[in-house]
């Protein structure tokens, strides 16, 4: 749509080519932000999967408001909802919302689609939530053993907005443009000056009536895109004009689209690097990455235990039951690990079926807290073994004065190998047959 204000032919032809110009920039720009909210999406993906593994691995935590609103604090998300099979949020990081389901709203009822569907993960666009019609973004997920769904919400309106109107004022204001000429990019609704070659009209209300002036104004979507130029301007300062900001225009969106696109794939990168780097895929318990950093970081005048602990029998499961078999009985133990360690350090799968546990609360405890393990053991059944045997060696930092960690370690490695020694022994079966 045009709305010429101008006699001169000349300054008309000048302003609408600058007017093709700008909005085929504010375009590009458009599209940016399209790849932008899908690495938003991709990144809250991660986010919630990753605080769903965190809760899986401290069970605990589930009921906790005040880990839960840590853990929020931790991954940059304003809430965390657990979400039951009937679509009710039960638990989560702000108890207001515990009540409300996918039926509450607009917004909730764009997830029901994953009330049945266990391989779905989903995140929303923008969207007003129900308690205060604040804008946000929510990602859901299900858990590891699929018993309920973890949503997050996020609130990247700021961002957003921010991101829009940095885009306008760079590529307007740092316009290079002839005397006499100024272009000007309006919000459509509210009239206000988002960008301008001339900054201090920025913020002001565009009237396009200035004495002296001539004007060609486009709408274009939510923007006005506005070019005025001095009556006085004649034909041949307009074509130099057009050619400044033309190779101006032309540099600034292709370096603009490049730095955009190259940013947000460092940042999703990275985040899908933290996310993997510390993670065993099989079991989601930590792996010999985030060992080997967090061994780096134990002092011996502190109070902790290291459990060296390796499953019995895994490679006669793996022989005679296949390694569907062997696989369950490696997730088991590490389920088990997590039930019994998780309230009170960390688990880490450092080989194929050895495991490390770094207890440093409740130190004191440890028999209690070994205890439980066994029980949870010998308690369990599976779908292709009906029973799990693991052997571990325990040692206390402070038992004696030990000259480095490692030499904690390797005692307690020691103590392990004593252990699976003792079960092949009282067990009947040849360890060596089995490469044990």
């Amino acid at each position: 749509m045009y709305i010429k204000i101008c006699k001169c032919k000349e300054c008309a032809t000048t302003s609408n080519v600058l007017l093709d110009r700008v909005i085929a920039v504010l375009d590009k720009n458009e599209s940016s932000e399209e790849r932008f909210v899908k690495s938003l999406k991709d990144d809250y993906i991660v986010r919630v999967k990753t605080i769903s593994y965190i809760v899986d691995a401290k069970p605990e935590v589930e009921y906790d408001i005040d880990e839960l609103q840590k853990i929020a604090s931790l991954m940059s998300v304003d809430k965390i909802h657990f979400i039951d099979e009937t679509g009710t949020i039960y638990s989560g990081s702000i108890p207001k919302y515990f009540g409300y389901s996918f039926d509450s709203g607009a917004h909730m009822a764009f997830f029901k689609q994953i009330l049945n569907n266990y391989d779905l993960t989903l995140c929303q666009d923008v969207t007003p939530n129900m308690a205060e019609a604040k804008e946000m973004m929510y990602a859901i997920t299900w858990n590891e053993s699929k018993t309920h769904r973890v949503q997050v919400g996020i609130t990247p309106k700021r961002l957003l907005k921010e991101l829009k109107q940095n885009q306008i004022l760079n590529v307007v204001s740092n316009m290079p443009v002839y005397k006499g000429m100024e272009i000007y990019v309006v919000d459509a609704k509210t009239k206000k000056i988002l960008g301008a070659t001339d900054a201090s009209w920025i913020g002001n209300t565009a009237h396009f009536n200035h004495k002296g002036y001539q004007f060609i104004k486009r709408k274009h979507g939510d923007y006005i895109v506005a070019v005025c130029m001095l009556e006085s301007m004649n034909a041949q300062t307009n074509i130099v004009a057009i050619l400044i900001v033309g190779i101006y225009l032309t540099l600034a969106s292709c370096l603009h689209v490049f730095m955009l696109s190259r940013v947000l794939k460092e940042k999703y990168e990275k985040e899908k690097y933290i996310y993997t780097s510390n993670t065993d895929e099989l079991t989601k318990c930590l792996n010999r990455r985030a060992y080997d950093v967090d061994m780096e970081k134990l002092d011996l005048s502190s109070e902790w235990a290291y459990i060296s602990l390796d499953l019995n029998g895994l490679k006669q499961a793996n022989d005679s039951l296949g390694h569907s078999a062997g696989d369950e009985l490696i997730c088991v133990a590490a389920n088990c690990m997590k039930f019994a360690f998780a309230s009170y350090g960390k688990i880490y799968r450092i080989g194929g079926d050895e495991f490390v546990v770094l207890i440093q609360e409740s130190v004191s405890n440890i028999d209690s807290i070994l205890q439980a393990f066994d029980t949870t053991i010998h308690d369990w059944h599976g779908k292709y073994s009906n029973s799990i045997s693991v052997s571990y060696g325990v040692v206390k930092s402070s038992e004696q004065d030990f000259d480095s960690i490692h030499s904690v370690s390797k005692l307690a490695d020691e103590r392990m190998y004593k252990s699976k020694s003792e079960y092949y022994n009282i067990s009947g079966n040849d360890r060596r047959s089995y490469n044990e």
